[in-house]
Order: structure tokens, then sequence, then C-alpha cells
């Protein structure tokens, strides 16, 4: 029983109809507790986290910058100088051409920053950390598109970034 709980309750007599008397022990076994959960994960975005500064959104942009595409969004990030596990700043767009409606656009970029906030933990629970300094999640499609997808789309370029070989760009 190793890895179980028993508790015994003592012995009870439970009388019949017919005059006689049934006596049995009660025992109550319970499956082993469960592991504990690993360390709580926080499920935020916080402003701290968004890329705003115009310098460093050219500099995401510059064309010697590494990115990938995983229809429809497309990732590009600025390389760390050392990998790190602290969150990369995030830059979120959706293109007024594909959408030429802004609550096309703002519905987009509400369901990528949804996708990227619950999976986060990807970059930031690495092994050996993330290369990653700024990101910027690009939505390229010219359909509109729900959730289970775009999380879907997101879980498989952030993987495939951290499976890539970490290049130092020339300065």
């Amino acid at each position: 029983m190793l890895g179980q709980v028993v508790f015994w309750l003592g012995q009870q007599t439970l009388p019949l109809q017919c005059g006689f008397a049934i006596s049995y022990n009660l025992v109550i076994e319970l499956p082993a507790a469960s592991p504990p959960p690993p360390a709580a994960r926080r499920y935020t975005f916080p402003k701290a986290e968004h890329l705003c500064s115009k310098k460093r959104i050219e500099q995401l942009f510059n064309r010697r910058n590494p990115s990938l595409g995983v229809y429809p969004l497309r990732l590009t990030w600025v390389v760390a100088p050392a990998r790190t596990t602290a969150p990369p700043e995030v830059l979120i767009t959706v293109p007024k051409r594909a959408f030429k409606r802004a609550v096309d656009r703002n519905r987009l970029k509400r369901l990528v920053r949804e996708a990227y906030r619950l999976n986060k933990h990807l970059l930031t629970e690495a092994e050996n950390g993330h290369p990653v300094a700024q990101l910027g999640i690009l939505y390229t499609g010219k359909e509109k598109s729900e959730l289970p997808l775009v999380e879907k789309k997101l879980i498989s370029g952030l993987n495939r970034l951290l499976a890539e070989p970490v290049v130092q760009p020339a300065s």
C-alpha cells in the first residue's frame, strides 16, 4: 500500500431483520496525493512587455534580424546579447492593407495577444533560456482566423524560434 492513505474506522456491527448480526471492519483507502503543482504561472501581458519605443521598433524590422513564417503569422526578433529567461518586449501588428476595418484589425490583434499571453511560458521557461530581446508578431493572413488556429500557429512558431541556432548579428 505504498503511496496510499488508509483509514481504519473500527469494527461495525450491522443487525439484520432475521435476528443475526454481521460484523465487518470499515476501511477507507484514498489514492496517493497528487504531486504539488509546478511554480504558479502568471498568464499576464503587462505594459512593460509591450514594445513601444520607435527606435526599438525600427531595430526590430531591420533586414538583418532573423524571422520565420508560420502562416498566418510571421515572427521576427532581435537577438539578445545572452540567453535569458525574462520575457521579451513584444509588438503585435495586423496590416491595414488586408483588413480595412479597424474592428477586424483590433479583433485579430486581440486574438494574437491572447495566444501569446497563454503561451509565453514556452519562452520564459525554456531550459537554457531564449535568445529573444524583442519579438514582433505580424499577422500576414488575408482572412480572419479563430483563436485555436492562431494559438496553434503561435506555439509552432515559438517552438521553431527556440530550435533555431543563435547567430549574433554583426554590429
